[in-house]
């Protein structure tokens, strides 16, 4: 039985410059087709056991869009889940959403159907800035999205930011910020850019036209969203995600644990049963191995005891409670002082990790530094 299930809708109307995640234009895509092979697949993992008689603690829809759906097609979604997924322990539905996306309607469609949480795709509130990302939206629409949830039911709404964009001054960093905290929100995730392989700005780096900001700057952004996150009361507890006391993702705070999760749709990945997993990425590869009766499985691969191990490092890590000595003995039978004796001493020495005798887990300058720590605990 896994603790949580992640569900991905790989469609969208719009591909943004950065993102590297499994999707396709909405646009003369099978997509109702892909809704029913998904709750196929649903349907197949309930009978394999993998939600057990009470279902999982989180369901997450993610993508591409979840938001990019008609909304008939997000009630077909619901009703295979619905169906598929029991909810007896379940204490945290949460969806993805664009806010030019996220009409009255849908909110409607979302809430009569136990969606409490939203993680809405903001990224800036900029126009300009917006505008190079790839994005659609408006800073209004973002802020209008949000009083429109709020007049739904919504209380749980988290909206995403990035720093370290192109030609990003502090004073639109700053604007941002401003304009993000007076929404007066529960939860903010804020992530740096990273460019990846196969995106629109990958392309462009390679051709010298990407001007990103320097090292210094993107610390100087992250430093500054730190003490703003704070003075609001939003307290720090993952290295990119802030919140109000009760307002933290249940279904994220799953993967910096490593436990156990199940994934369902084109490209989704899930760690089960000591294995980790993902399903084929391309649609049609996809469907037709639901259609064929086979598990839509690309690859898996049985986690070893000593990558285990690492994993509860660089994952546990990320959280600021960091990885507790307790609950490592629990798990692997070992204490993490024989384990990873020698890398937790020289990293403190370094002002990276500290201990309280109960958790280790990252100072300031490790936070600034997380990429660097982690590497310390892999083979």
């Amino acid at each position: 039985m896994t603790d949580g299930l992640y569900i991905h809708i790989p469609f969208c109307h719009q591909i943004c410059f950065y993102c590297d995640f499994n999707k396709v234009f909405f646009k003369n895509q099978p997509v109702d087709e892909y809704i029913d092979c998904l709750g196929e697949e649903l349907r197949r993992m309930r009978g394999e056991g993998m939600f057990g008689s009470d279902g999982p603690l989180t369901i997450f829809l993610g993508g591409g869009t979840p938001t990019a759906l008609e909304d008939r097609q997000l009630e077909k979604l619901f009703a295979y889940i619905d169906s598929a997924v029991p909810k007896g322990r379940l204490i945290e539905f949460s969806t993805e959403a664009n806010p030019d996306e996220l009409t009255p309607d849908k909110l409607a469609i979302l809430w009569d159907n136990g969606v409490r949480r939203l993680s809405i795709g903001v990224q800036s509130f900029d126009a300009g800035l917006l505008e190079r990302l790839g994005r659609t939206h408006s800073p209004n629409d973002a802020e209008r999205v949000v009083r429109q949830a709020r007049d739904t039911g919504f209380e749980n709404i988290s909206i995403d930011l990035m720093y370290g964009l192109p030609e990003q001054t502090m004073a639109q960093w700053e604007d941002t910020l401003d304009r993000a905290l007076s929404l007066g929100l529960p939860h903010y995730s804020a992530y740096s850019l990273i460019v990846e392989p196969k995106t629109v700005f990958y392309n462009l780096m390679n051709k010298n036209l990407l001007p990103l900001p320097g090292e210094d700057l993107e610390a100087d952004m992250f430093n500054l969203l730190m003490e703003r996150m704070a003075h609001s009361g939003l307290r720090q507890y993952e290295i990119s995600n802030f919140a109000k006391e009760g307002y933290e993702s249940v279904h994220n705070k799953l993967y910096w644990q490593n436990r156990s999760y199940a994934g369902a749709g084109a490209g989704a990945h899930g760690y089960a049963g000591g294995v980790r997993y993902s399903n084929h990425g391309p649609l049609k590869k996809y469907m037709n191995a639901v259609l064929e009766g086979r598990r839509p499985v690309f690859e898996e691969h049985r986690v070893t005891a000593g990558e285990e191990m690492e994993e509860e490092m660089f994952l546990g890590l990320r959280m600021t409670e960091g990885v507790r000595f307790d609950m490592f003995r629990e798990r692997f039978g070992r204490e993490l002082e024989d384990v990873y004796g020698s890398q937790i001493r020289e990293l403190t020495n370094q002002d990276l990790l500290t201990s309280d005798g109960e958790s280790v887990r990252l100072t300031k300058k490790g936070i600034f530094l997380g990429n660097e720590v982690f590497q310390q605990f892999l083979g």
